[in-house]
């Protein structure tokens, strides 16, 4: 179980195969931990190890993770991003692939707005992002599901502070995907590949308008997850998107 420490943060992380790095977040919103990877849409750690060099990760003050770290106090979509370039430093990876799931897709646009040179491409898979219909899915399931098993481990945190990291993760930015604007989409000429999905905090909405907004993006058919056949196809394409991106 081997970590990377920056000062105060202290992040877990996990490696599995050989070849070009491939940075892997997996889904559960403020959740995102390594154990979530078995109930995932589907294992990327496990199908993509034998030809890339895959690498997961805790995030920061993820329930049921070991990845510590202050409330940040400002742009914490940029904290997450300093969280996983710092871990790419500390590996001595220079470039790599992307693949987010769920509060991943957010993870993605900003690391392709803080460090274009970086990622060479990314996938989205059922990205979170703003649905019309339930506008303050994310800022309530941070406030109700995360932050009461949060806080009684943290005695330097309270509710006060949550409110205010949950309001400039969710609500700074009402629309798109929270993380990025619609003009930074408009501009963002790194390869993207979307998975979309169509829940309240996976809306279809959001995936369509990174496909439509970014030039170089492109995306899957929906729903992809059913039948297995088409599934498998899906997986697939990921596989050969990230094969034309690798260096």
């Amino acid at each position: 179980m081997p970590f990377y420490e920056r000062g105060n943060v202290r992040i877990r992380y996990e490696e599995a195969g050989r070849g070009f790095p491939l940075l892997l977040v997996p889904g559960g919103g403020l959740n995102s931990r390594v154990s979530n990877w078995p109930n995932a849409v589907f294992n990327s750690m496990e199908i993509f190890k034998e030809e890339f060099r895959c690498i997961t990760m805790d995030q920061r003050n993820a329930n049921g993770g070991d990845s510590t770290g202050p409330i940040p106090t400002s742009d914490p979509w940029g904290a997450f991003a300093e969280d996983q370039l710092g871990l790419m430093d500390h590996l001595g990876i220079k470039q790599f692939l992307f693949m987010g799931y769920c509060i991943g897709g957010c993870f993605a646009l900003k690391l392709m707005e803080l460090a274009p040179e970086r990622v060479i491409a990314g996938v989205l898979v059922q990205t979170v992002g703003h649905h019309p219909e339930h506008p303050d899915y994310m800022y309530n399931s941070g406030r109700d599901v995360w932050a009461p098993e949060f806080l009684p481990k943290q005695p330097d945190a309270n509710m006060g502070q949550v409110e205010r990291y949950l309001y400039d993760l969710y609500r700074v930015r009402p629309e798109f995907v929270y993380s990025v604007s619609k003009d930074f989409a408009r501009a963002c000429q790194t390869p993207i590949l979307v998975l979309p999905d169509e829940t309240p905090a996976h809306p279809l909405v959001s995936s369509v308008e990174v496909a439509s907004l970014c030039p170089n993006a492109e995306i899957t058919v929906f729903p992809w997850r059913e039948p297995p056949e088409l599934k498998a196809r899906t997986i697939a394409r990921v596989r050969k998107f990230l094969r034309e991106h690798r260096r």
